[in-house]
């Protein structure tokens, strides 16, 4: 499995599109990052399956799950 990899969100704040880098070779992990267009906490949980070499990434606000 490739240890980084690029996903495309949206903000579920203002909507606008920010470009995550990933880095799975810790696993599944929880985190947040701020949205650079309204400032907001954004909370992202990627889900690392090593079996399957896939990377899943939900993303919510305030506890309020969106994807």
């Amino acid at each position: 499995m490739r240890n980084y990899t690029e996903k495309v969100v949206s903000c579920p704040h203002c909507g606008h599109s920010i470009a995550i880098t990933l880095d799975a070779s810790n696993g599944s992990q929880n985190f947040y990052d701020d949205c650079p267009a309204c400032c907001h906490a954004i909370h992202l949980n990627m889900m690392v399956n090593e079996q399957m070499d896939s990377i899943e990434l939900f993303v919510d606000a305030d506890d309020e799950q969106i994807f």
